[in-house]
């Protein structure tokens, strides 16, 4: 009897030391998840959703803490700490719910689904139509008109080399892909021909989804009306966020291993996605893209591209498309299908690996809108360990534009400074200042606190820029001490002006005078006598007809002599004028370049020389 009471007491006891821990337990965590939920709830989901690791900062921060901590506090703390999308990172497993991003809806799917081939395309497209007397460019700075008169699951013909065509893919070893669309303001047809074309042209297995993030765009049916369609996801943004932040709270909800970011106006060709699939799978460092092809912004003819190009840019940080020469192109035709490095990439369309995104740290988040982005993250890809590459047997094509149908929050000039020079700061190092040179502008624009970025880049032991443009982009041409003296030219209140046009074959011009250098900046080489505008690695040229254009400096035609006393500049016998245009002028622009045979008393032909400040 005794040992029956002595293991009644014992269970007993055990029964109150098992309830008791259970209630320390739940109090201990209902506090700190009560504390949590006071505006990080998101990051919170973050944390757990990424495993022992972030657990463990979760825990640290809960002890450490007593007070609440904000949602901006807790993104702070996140990106700091762990890297990663300061919006979340959603688990691979279906069964957990995502976490919609913050200033974000996301729009129910409905019970009944449709394919694409079943989504009511034509009451769809009907909504976006053109009115009677609407200018066909106004809204997207394309011709909506010949957009919305083509199929919406219209043919295109196969760009890729035939050599291309005979590759074969085995698509049930190919990770799974989310693809990310992000739009503002979008025509209902190029938008609905991105997400057909991608699903049509697409093994079914290897598309997880397609996330639509609408940046608040006037008409909110634009994409919730194809939220219907299997697989298609949309968010909408409760304020205008831009590109940048758009794509990163897509990224957030995708559950995909690899990620896609498409531009909302593009048309997917035969087995584009196979390639850049296939080539994350063998090196998950490599940021792929494919070789962009043309759809005409006036008749939406689909024009195939050369694979010959690579990504480049001018120490202006603008971007450009550049041939491959030599031995860069000698080495793509002896492996047609294999990966081309480029230093960096045009930025609309590629593939990463959604982990390497993550490590790397997104993008930076206090860059506004759109601009300056690509080149920043080519720059960390390249300097951080990885790889930016084309694939040439992946084509997509997109819809150029001359000028941005939608305004920027601050103006676009602005926007592109503030972001170039954040990547200036961080990236470029003691070369910043070639940029600062060409851009004399940006050195007063605030460009916002860029400490996390430099730690970023501490912590990954990023290399430096020296290194990238000795390994990656030698082809850039850093200026010299002694690439020549630095001069302006004025003929009253306009002075000689590159216009930013720094690649080969371009036309130089005027613009009024600011004093501080940048495009209206030359060297002048009195060793070699040429004519360099700005840092770029090009020289002006008087070409036989008599037009001023850009060349490469060791194919001059004739020597430039700087006569100043007679304010001539002068190659060969032939002299720089400035060509007013008259009321009887055939000229388009108001003022013009144009070698003449010299003459000192022609007045166009007279130039006062100064340096710049």
């Amino acid at each position: 009897m005794k040992k029956l009471c002595r293991l009644k007491t014992w269970l007993l006891l055990f029964f109150v030391i098992w309830i008791g821990g259970i209630m320390v337990f739940w109090t201990k965590n209902n506090s700190a998840i009560n504390r949590l939920n006071a505006g990080n709830a998101q990051a919170w989901e973050t944390r757990v959703h990424r495993g022992v690791r972030a657990q463990k900062i979760v825990d640290e921060e809960v002890e450490g803490k007593k007070a609440p901590l904000s949602y901006e506090e807790a993104t702070t703390e996140l990106r700091s700490r762990i890297g990663g999308n300061p919006y979340g990172s959603a688990p691979e497993d279906d069964s957990i719910p995502v976490v919609v991003p913050r200033d974000t809806v996301m729009h129910p799917k409905p019970n009944n689904l449709v394919s694409w081939r079943d989504f009511p395309h034509e009451e769809y497209l009907k909504k976006g139509a053109l009115q009677p007397g609407q200018d066909r460019y106004e809204a997207n700075k394309f011709n909506q008109a010949a957009s919305d008169a083509l199929k919406w699951d219209r043919d295109i013909a196969d760009s890729r080399e035939a050599v291309c065509r005979a590759v074969n893919y085995d698509v049930d070893s190919l990770p799974q892909t989310s693809i990310i669309v992000t739009f503002h303001n979008e025509a209902r047809s190029t938008l609905l021909r991105t997400v057909v074309s991608a699903l049509n042209r697409s093994p079914p297995r290897l598309i997880k989804e397609i996330i639509l993030v609408d940046d608040f765009s006037k008409d909110p049916s634009v994409g919730e009306e194809l939220v219907s369609i299997d697989k298609v996801i949309v968010l909408r943004n409760t304020k205008r966020e831009g590109l940048i932040r758009s794509r990163m709270k897509g990224a957030a909800i995708a559950r995909a291993p690899i990620l896609t970011f498409l531009d909302s106006h593009v048309e997917c060709n035969q087995q584009w996605l196979e390639p850049l699939l296939q080539r994350v799978k063998e090196n998950s460092k490599a940021v792929v893209a494919p070789v962009i092809d043309v759809i005409n912004m006036d008749s939406f003819n689909y024009v195939a591209a050369s694979a010959d190009l690579r990504g480049g840019f001018e120490w202006n940080l603008v971007f450009k498309w550049e041939f491959l020469d030599g031995s860069l192109r000698n080495a793509r035709h002896a492996h047609p299908t294999g990966p081309i490095k480029t230093p960096v990439q045009a930025g609309g369309l590629f593939t990463i690996s959604k982990e390497w995104f993550e490590t790397l740290g997104t993008y930076d988040l206090d860059m506004d809108v759109w601009g300056g982005e690509n080149l920043e993250l080519s720059f960390r890809v390249w300097q951080c360990g990885g790889a930016m590459e084309i694939i040439p047997c992946s084509r997509v094509g997109h819809v150029f534009r001359r000028q941005h149908p939608y305004t920027f929050p601050g103006g676009s000039g602005n926007v592109f400074q503030k972001n170039t020079r954040r990547a200036a700061e961080v990236w470029l190092d003691d070369y910043k200042r070639f940029y600062l040179k060409q851009v004399p502008s940006a050195r007063y624009v605030n460009y916002g606190d860029i400490s996390e970025r430099l730690k970023l880049k501490a912590d990954l032991k990023c290399k430096s820029f020296s290194w990238y443009l000795r390994e990656v982009y030698p082809e850039l041409k850093v200026p010299e001490s002694d690439m020549g003296t630095p001069q302006t030219f004025r003929q009253g209140k306009l002075c000689l002006d590159s216009l930013g046009h720094n690649g080969v074959a371009e036309t130089p011009g005027v613009y009024e005078c600011h004093g501080t250098g940048g495009n209206q900046e030359f060297f002048y080489d009195n060793v070699k006598h040429t004519l360099r505008a700005g840092a770029s690695k090009h020289c002006l040229n008087i070409d036989d007809s008599g037009k001023i254009k850009t060349l490469e400096c060791d194919k001059l035609h004739f020597r430039w002599v700087l006569l100043e006393e007679q304010g001539l500049i002068k190659q060969g016998d032939r002299c720089l004028a400035l060509i007013p245009r008259t009321k009887i002028s055939v000229q388009r622009e108001d003022n013009s370049l144009q070698g003449m045979p010299c003459d000192a008393t022609d007045i166009r032909q007279k130039w006062v020389f100064e340096k710049p400040n």
